[in-house]
């Protein structure tokens, strides 16, 4: 059996933007470092998404030191410092999480405005922010939907891909799903839905739940439009879970057991399966 790897890492400073590929990541009991820290909101506290906001994919966010750089097609640049804490707002999450994030600068609120077309206030996480998340390893998240790991595999999109390029359209790239680490070697697709317990470099890493997609993975990441109906049309052809009210699904939502530093080219090891039968998540959401 070939072995597994990491392909990949990446994490997104602020929730919906573009993601940071990186070489090697520090992982703590939110994921990786500085992942999903920052947020930008609605008037009411409402957390913004690519749901409803897919030009949100276009715009990158990059920390140097105590800043954060904005940028994105046709905007000038901004850089601001971060506010670690200081003045604080209400934010939520879905409506069903709701707490705190502390404010920016106003600077990267008219930005993000002036981009978005509808008024956006930019948030950090508290220093004593507490989130947990679900599933058979809750763990801890930032502003993350609920998980501090997304992981995905090469197979898993190389099936995917195959079945799309069979209803003739076109083979879609990984970051179409936002993946933190990506997996390479797992010669079967979908065998991160059976990992319940695995390791790589320093870190351990446990299942929490099947990711169930929305409709994110049909914005292209390069030009925040939206391409039509893939992957999700061919995804609900043979990945819907009927334990998760139907949702189709792609990857897998994890928690951080043991932190520590991820590279690309860790192998990966998995320490224990889960065992067949019903995916134990669900009844412990």
């Amino acid at each position: 059996m070939s072995v597994a790897r990491i392909a990949a890492l990446t994490y997104y400073p602020v929730k919906g933007l573009s993601g940071v590929s990186v070489d090697q990541a520090e992982v703590g009991p939110a994921g990786l470092r500085n992942d999903r820290n920052f947020m930008l909101v609605e008037p009411d506290g409402t957390f913004l998404s690519q749901r409803s906001l897919p030009a949100m994919a276009a715009l990158r966010a990059e920390l140097a030191g105590d800043a954060i750089r904005l940028s994105g097609p046709g905007a000038p640049d901004l850089e601001i410092p971060i506010q670690y804490d200081g003045k604080r707002r209400d934010v939520s999450l879905f409506g069903k999480w709701f707490g705190l994030g502390v404010v920016q600068d106003p600077a990267a609120d008219e930005w993000f405005t002036e981009r978005l077309g509808k008024p956006a206030t930019l948030v950090r996480v508290t220093p004593e922010h507490d989130r947990p998340g679900w599933g058979v390893h809750h763990g801890q998240t930032g502003f993350g939907d609920a998980h501090a790991l997304m992981i995905t595999s090469l197979s898993s999109l190389d099936g995917l891909n195959e079945r799309i390029v069979e209803r003739g359209g076109d083979a879609i790239p990984m970051n179409r799903f936002r993946p933190n680490i990506v997996v390479a070697g797992w010669p079967e697709p979908h065998t991160e839905d059976r990992v319940l317990r695995m390791s790589a470099g320093s870190v351990e890493i446990g299942y929490s739940a099947r990711s169930i997609r929305c409709a994110v993975p049909t914005v292209d990441q390069s030009t925040g439009e939206k391409c039509g109906p893939e992957p999700t049309r061919t995804l609900a052809s043979y990945r819907r879970q009927p334990d998760y009210g139907g949702g189709v699904s792609f990857g897998m939502k994890a928690a951080v057991l043991a932190e520590g530093t991820l590279h690309v080219g860790d192998e990966i090891l998995v320490h224990e399966w889960i065992p067949a039968g019903p995916d134990p998540a669900p009844n412990r959401r």
